[in-house]
């Protein structure tokens, strides 16, 4: 006689809507109510949406390369962000921030002012939904209150749809982290410590006035410029490539092009730089070589055997961030 087929459904266990469904152990029974593991259940959809990474979240922002910036290079910097729909009742201003203290993705201040972390790990692929999922809840929390890390809807709002594209996207770099609280007598041990850790911790970096998105840092070995270009990879690459087989990519005496970063779907190439070359003398040399990549960029004929080389150099030293 053939066996029963076990229940699909736990008996007398109310169905959860998706929206309900907490994350739990792949092997656990799903909270659904299904009868079965959650890895074979509602973990799957959870799962697929981890591998499905958004390449470039920020495409369509204003500043998208500042962006990319603030989320992999900039150790402390705000912006203002300006809401589509304006600002709710009780809030008086939205800012970005690259990270605020004991790590949490967002803070609702007790004035009601929102800040958003911008380098706090992300449940899925898509960092834009992930971080308008943070700051919906920010927008509703208690004021006072930390805003806790939670997964995003995959039909839920992306940044795109909560921030006017209109606005301007100024980043403001900071010598340290002294923006987390405006009260510094009143902070709890806690976020004294974070504090204190995060000023040890930060690189000092300013972003240039006179070329866009582009970030000079200080480390003890050397000093590095650090620049997010929006053009396309393969014409980027092919023009850094014109310009390092003619002897042109460098900022000046001292300074070499050493490659490049590729995040969030943008590439950042970087310069070494001498030790006393601070930001301030980046700046012409800088806009110089923006004049000398525009006319390699424009350049329609195939690279040269020397350039193909330069390329080659250049593709095998570029890292990936994410």
């Amino acid at each position: 006689m053939a066996k029963k087929r076990p229940q699909t459904k736990a008996a007398g266990k109310p169905q959860l809507k998706d929206g309900e469904i907490p994350v739990v152990g792949a092997r656990e029974p799903c909270p659904c109510g299904s009868g079965r593991r959650y890895k074979a259940c509602h973990g799957r959809a959870a799962a697929h949406a981890v591998t499905e990474l958004v390449q470039r979240p920020f495409d369509g922002l204003p500043g998208e390369a500042d962006w990319v910036a603030l989320r992999e290079l900039v150790p402390a910097a705000t912006v203002e962000l300006t809401l589509k729909d304006g600002l709710p009742d009780g809030v008086p201003s939205v800012q970005l921030a690259t990270v605020l203290p004991m790590a949490w993705p967002a803070l609702r201040r007790d004035d009601g002012t929102v800040l958003l972390a911008l380098q706090n790990d992300t449940s899925s692929g898509d960092l834009s939904r992930d971080l308008a999922d943070t700051l919906g809840r920010a927008l509703t929390a208690e004021p006072g209150s930390p805003v806790a890390a939670g997964r995003a809807d995959a039909d839920g709002p992306r940044l795109q749809d909560l921030l006017d594209a209109d606005a301007a996207f100024e980043p403001v770099v900071h010598t340290g982290f002294e923006f987390w609280i405006p009260d510094a007598e009143n902070a709890t041990p806690e976020v004294s410590a974070s504090l204190e850790r995060a000023n040890e911790a930060a690189i000092p970096t300013v972003k240039l006035a006179g070329v866009d998105a582009a970030y000079w840092c200080e480390t003890p070995e050397k000093n590095h410029l650090r620049w997010v270009m929006l053009h396309p990879e393969e014409k980027l690459l092919d023009a850094l490539a014109r310009l390092h087989a003619a002897g042109l990519s460098s900022l000046g005496e001292g300074t070499r092009l050493v490659g490049s970063f590729r995040a969030h779907g943008l590439v950042v190439p970087v310069w070494d730089l001498p030790t006393g070359m601070g930001a301030d003398e980046c700046e012409k040399p800088a806009a110089a070589f923006a004049e000398r990549l525009a006319g390699a960029l424009a350049e329609p004929t195939p690279l040269t055997a020397d350039e193909r080389r330069a390329r080659g150099g250049l593709t095998n030293r570029q890292v990936t961030l994410s």
